[in-house]
């Protein structure tokens, strides 16, 4: 009974290993992605400005401001 349940029944197993050469490929692909995304962000980010100026664009009416707390709220 032994016997039987140690046989390896799953053929050759290390016959036409393709397991390590794909792993090797996709982990190269992976990290050449990596590094041509690192790149584009790089490039990306040098392109904006180095702050943001307050935009004089009127506050949506549907959004009430915001007062902090103490202060009266503001006369519409």
């Amino acid at each position: 009974m032994i016997e039987l349940l140690a046989d390896n029944n799953f053929g050759d197993t290390r016959d036409g290993g393709l397991a390590g050469p794909t792993g090797l490929l996709i982990i190269v692909l992976l990290v050449i992605g990596t590094v041509l995304l690192i790149r584009n962000m790089n490039s990306r980010l040098r392109k904006l400005p180095d702050s943001f100026e307050p935009s004089d664009v009127p506050v949506s009416p549907a959004i009430p401001p915001v007062t902090p707390p103490g202060q009266d709220k503001p006369q519409p």
